[in-house]
């Protein structure tokens, strides 16, 4: 009879004494063949042979492209390591993640072969085991051959780049982006380790939290792997509420209820706050004792997703605990190339960048990876919802096989990991690949053969349905609702609007009433200190090398050049342009927002492409792949104010838009002044805003102020008091403004931790930018794209250690305003 007890299950990581070396190749350099380097676990081969001083950095200048043959060569990991110590039955080597071709072997006994970056994997290495010396190896075959034979087998398919990602479950913008490198990462990217276990463990633990009529209600499905048929009981407890369940002799799964009545209410951020509770459930055998434990954090909220044809087509509009939630969102893609770099730290970073910018809703991109449990336990901390992306990206898919087992397994596996985040509300099938076999002449190319249809209509859903049914699916970004209805039609579901930045003045926004923007986007370059740490370019041009290197886009200085020429004076030098490509990159989004915000109801939702960057790029990020913000986040930041007037074109005259996101009710008083350009006021009405919570009210304004006696001498401001941020209204555009000659002056004073900087304005200031970082490349400043009508001031905060030259701080190239190109640049 076999024993029943066992010992206490056992966790034991094995990230020490790896090593990694080169399969032997032509493509590998002489610097690289025949060398073993010691390797950091969890890593992957780029950041190995960086540490060892074998390659240089990727992310500067053009090595990027030096560094091509990583990619096509096989890598091996290696370690030792001797027998844990107890008696267990059962050991396993569990990988939580391996990148991504790879054959295990223990003491030179393949154990198991992998082809999945996102799924993780486990063997049994009970009877390979020795009481020392074990040797585990991990060889990684290169990603290019195995996506480059199984293209060749099923023939090959249409996507964005020309690159194989879709032939390889892989992080697809490993292989380039319009805002990333080509660099195809290989290694062991997660938590590596044994598990010891006898008798039975627990295999899936899933959470399904719900709430109705207040009460809270957590279905726990739960499933056992078990060595011996003996009972088994389950143990679970949260708020106070215990309930446990008896498996018998045979049985592996078993759903236990906890009613918990009247929990706190997990909210989005700006609705409420963000109470957690203690989920805890224990495994116990026959005789009592303890066999397994998990624990997990779950928060009590519905979720829901309003389609309900209307007048305007189909509306998308999220409500959580039944309040609907515009969401103020922005998309995220992975922090970094290489994944291990992206700490918890880094990322509560990051997610205070995007609270402070007011944003409400990350969407993780398709193209990336499902992130880790720090990104979703932050998100549920801090009260971010997210959508997230099933990993699919501009490609037509093959649906045969290895890939649709593959898929189902990653799917399950990821859906059930992320169970029990309140954080998540959206699930969504593929990024644009709808769009594409619609408009993109996919079909054509694809002759028959399949694409991803059945993913995104049939398994991805029928995997929710069966595992998650609490979260709403949407089957594509953009997707209408019904195959019948062109897939990014505005009025149904959700959009991308991308003819702004590729064809259109960014103006064009407004031409849009869509009911949901699920990409939008328009580019700037990143901060100067990032392009100084990253390029040697000397001196630095829009074409410089470097610079070129970094821009991804296609024809991407030209849209620059073209979306500049419609709005703003022409650059004079690089600081110009660096300059002016900023401001024109904050002023697209914030016109694109605001008007979008202004039409609350019918459109109930903006995630801007994107928030943040993996390495240092002239992209459409708000933060830089250094980290640092460029003005386009200070404008975001306004722009989604809980709080905001803008000034929006109706009917053939103007209105003010009074947007409520909050549930107070906002009344206030409101001037709407129209001034010349020298500060003179010619026209003046005020008004009285009465806004209901989570709603919007316009108002016409007087014909008299909205037409101006010159459209280029004149603009309009409306302002209500310092809580809420002033709204522009400018009738020309600033490349045909006879601005005047900036004439300010500045003061400097020393405060804890930085200075403070005060501009006080003798003429009009338009859109004046402080860029510390020029001076100290740890500088951050408060704020950015200020205007200042003559004789008002304004306040720059700087946070530096150093000892900035006040005359420095104060003068170009490092305060700007667009004024600055009326007069010539210093010599």
């Amino acid at each position: 009879m076999s024993d029943t007890r066992g010992t206490g299950p056992l966790r034991q990581t094995l990230h020490e004494g790896w090593t990694l070396r080169a399969v032997s190749g032509p493509q590998v350099p002489p610097e690289v063949e025949g060398r073993v380097v010691p390797a950091t676990v969890p890593g992957c081969v780029h950041t190995d042979l960086l540490a060892a001083g074998l390659i240089p950095d990727p992310y500067l200048d053009d090595n990027e492209t030096r560094l091509a043959w990583i990619g096509h060569t096989d890598w091996v990991y290696e370690t030792t390591f001797d027998r844990p110590p107890g008696e267990h039955r059962r050991l396993d080597l569990v990988c939580a993640g391996l990148d991504t071709v790879a054959t295990v072997a223990l003491n030179g006994v393949e154990i198991g072969r992998t082809e999945n970056m996102h799924r993780g994997y486990r063997f049994d290495l009970t009877s390979l085991l020795r009481a020392e010396h074990n040797t585990l190896a991990v060889r990684f075959d290169s990603a290019y051959r195995y996506a480059h034979a199984h293209r060749d087998r099923l023939g090959d398919r249409p996507n964005a780049y020309p690159e194989p990602f879709q032939f390889i479950r892989k992080m697809a913008c490993n292989f380039g982006w319009d805002w990333g490198p080509t660099l195809v990462t290989a290694g062991i990217w997660q938590e590596i380790g044994l598990h010891g276990w006898s008798v039975a463990r627990l295999a899936t633990v899933r959470p399904l939290v719900t709430v109705e009529g207040g009460d809270g209600r957590v279905d726990l499905h739960v499933e056992v792997d078990r060595l011996a048929e003996v009972p088994l009981t389950v143990r679970a407890q949260v708020a106070g509420v215990l309930v446990e369940a008896t498996l018998p002799a045979g049985q592996r799964r078993v759903t236990l209820v906890l009613e918990v009545p009247r929990p706190a209410l997990w909210w989005p951020r700006g609705h409420g706050d963000q109470p957690r509770y203690d989920l805890d459930l224990t495994l116990h055998g026959p005789e009592g004792d303890l066999l397994d434990t998990r624990h997990r954090r779950i928060g009590f909220r519905s979720v829901r997703l309003d389609t309900t044809p209307d007048a305007h087509g189909a509306p998308f509009t999220l409500h959580v605990n039944e309040v609907p939630i515009f969401v103020r969102g922005v998309n995220w893609i992975p922090d970094d190339v290489f994944p291990t770099r992206v700490t918890r730290q880094r990322l509560a970073h990051r997610f205070d960048q995007a609270l402070e910018a007011n944003v409400n809703l990350l969407r993780v991109w398709g193209g990336g990876r499902y992130e880790s449990e720090d990104f979703y336990d932050l998100a549920d901390e801090r009260g971010l919802l997210v959508q997230q992306d099933f990993l699919f990206a501009c490609a037509a898919y093959p649906e045969e096989q290895p890939y649709a087992g593959e898929i189902a397994a990653e799917a399950a596996e990821q859906v059930t990991r992320l169970a029990s985040h309140p954080c998540l509300v959206l699930w969504t099938g593929n990024n644009e690949n709808i769009w594409g076999w619609h408009d993109w002449g996919w079909q054509e190319q694809l002759a028959g053969r399949s694409w991803g249809r059945g993913y995104y209509l049939d398994l991805l859903p029928g995997i929710l349905a069966d595992l998650d049914p609490t979260r709403p699916y949407w089957p594509g970004s953009p997707w209408s609702g019904a195959e019948q209805i062109h897939p990014n039609d505005p009025a149904y579901g959700t959009t991308h609007i991308w003819d702004v930045w590729n064809t259109e003045d960014y103006l064009r926004y407004r031409d849009y009433l869509p009911r949901f923007v699920a990409e939008f986007g328009y580019q700037g370059p990143p901060a100067y200190a990032t392009l100084r740490r990253a390029l040697t370019d000397d001196p630095l041009a829009p074409d410089s090398p470097g610079m070129a290197h970094h821009q991804k886009a296609t024809d991407g200085d030209a849209k620059l050049r073209r979306g500049l020429a419609a709005h703003l004076p022409e650059p004079r030098d690089f600081d110009d342009w660096h300059y002016l490509t900023q401001l024109n990159q904050a002023r697209a989004i914030q016109l694109g927002v605001e008007h979008f915000r202004s039409h609350r109801g019918r459109c109930m939702g903006t995630i801007v492409w994107q928030l943040n960057d993996c390495w240092p790029v002239t992209s459409w990020a708000a933060i830089d792949g250094d980290g640092r913000r460029k003005p386009l986040w200070h404008t975001l930041r306004r722009a989604y104010a809980d709080r905001l007037l803008t000034l929006q074109p109706r009917d053939g005259g103007l209105a003010l838009v009074a947007v409520n996101d909050t549930g107070r009710p906002w009344r206030a008083p409101v001037t709407v002044t129209r001034f010349t350009l020298a500060g003179e006021p010619r026209a003046k009405t005020s008004l009285e805003v009465a806004v209901p919570g989570y709603t919007t009210v316009t108002l016409a304004l007087p014909a008299d102020l909205a037409r101006p006696d010159d459209p280029y001498t004149e603009l309009l401001v409306a302002e209500a008091g310092e809580a809420v941020g002033r709204a522009w209204w400018f009738f020309a555009e600033d490349r045909d403004l006879p601005l005047p000659t900036a004439d300010f002056a500045a003061t400097v004073q020393r405060v804890d931790g930085g200075l403070r900087v005060r501009v006080h304005a003798h003429t009009l200031l338009r859109d004046l930018v402080l860029y510390p970082d020029r001076l100290d490349p740890d500088a951050e400043v408060d704020e950015a794209g200020v205007t200042l009508l003559p004789g008002e001031s304004t306040t720059f905060t700087v946070r530096t250690a150093l000892p900035i030259d006040p005359a420095a701080l104060t003068t170009r190239p490092v305060l700007r305003c667009v004024n600055d190109l009326s007069t010539p640049p210093p010599a």
